[in-house]
């Protein structure tokens, strides 16, 4: 597999929160090496977990009808969620910058940059397995990204790290976003061509196997084969191909070299 990466591309780069935990130096050791310009996003899910347990708030996940399984978010869980994301936007900003990668670390609350719409109600699976319609919570469905801001930013920065919070203007609140659609929604509104998902897998895998190489026509068929966090970023990775995106792949960023590995075919290559 060849990525065929050239410097002056603009790049986007989505980190999963098992990679920012367990190999986060050493991705960021490598990033320098892909494009002249990076958009990075990053999750986090296991450690806000891991914050919000410390402080005696027990994570709460729902079930769409669709089978995709999100986080909910309360009002005290917004405030964990929130401090625990800026938290790893800035030790990323810090390590790339402490690197030789001028970087500069936002959410997308700053200068409007992601703005979203407030889910009043949501659909859920209840322990039934039935329908049920209960509260929203924090969370929301981009509206907009901030394009002008972000051409700005990358006229003075080499990357710039995106934390996927977002602001509802309407109602004055802050907003978990997830960073799968983050990723896809920056995608779209700057046209860039290719994605990276760095996760803690060598792609997708379906029943035991790992697939190499996947059309967008194929996607569909392929959600309801696949479990927890691979759906839902299949489901994002659909929506910005369908929007212009060129490439995805899927990568294991727990690896020593996730660059060797994506050349040496051990990721999954998604194609127009």
């Amino acid at each position: 597999m060849n990525i065929n990466f050239k410097m002056e591309d603009l790049i986007l780069l989505k980190l999963g929160g098992e990679v920012i935990r367990k190999n986060l130096e050493n991705v960021l050791n490598q990033i320098g090496f892909i494009a002249e310009k990076i958009i990075l996003i990053h999750g986090g899910r296991e450690i806000v977990n891991e914050y919000s347990l410390k402080v005696g708030i027990e994570p709460k996940f729902v079930t769409s009808p669709e089978g995709i399984k999100s986080r909910y978010t309360s009002l005290d869980e917004l405030e964990i969620y929130v401090m625990t994301m800026n938290l790893i936007n800035k030790k990323i900003t810090s390590i790339l910058n402490s690197k030789g990668v001028p970087s500069i670390g936002i959410s997308g609350v700053d200068g409007n940059l992601i703005l979203a719409k407030k889910k009043d109600k949501i659909v859920i699976l209840n322990e039934k397995g039935r329908k049920q319609i209960i509260d929203g919570g924090y969370t929301g469905k981009i509206t907009k990204i901030n394009v002008d801001l972000m051409n700005k930013l990358l006229n003075c920065y080499r990357c710039i790290v995106v934390s996927p919070i977002a602001l509802d203007l309407e109602k004055g609140c802050m907003l978990n976003v997830d960073s799968d659609q983050v990723a896809a929604e920056i995608a779209k509104a700057m046209k860039i061509s290719k994605i990276i998902f760095l996760t803690d897998v060598n792609g997708l895998k379906i029943n035991e196997n790992y697939i190499r190489t996947v059309k967008l026509s194929e996607i569909p068929a392929l959600l309801s084969k696949t479990g927890f966090g691979m759906n839902r970023k299949l489901m994002m990775i659909y929506e910005a191909m369908k929007n212009g995106v060129n490439e995805v792949i899927i990568a294991n960023g727990l690896s020593t070299d996730f660059l060797k590995e994506i050349e040496n075919g051990n990721a999954t290559k998604f194609l127009s």
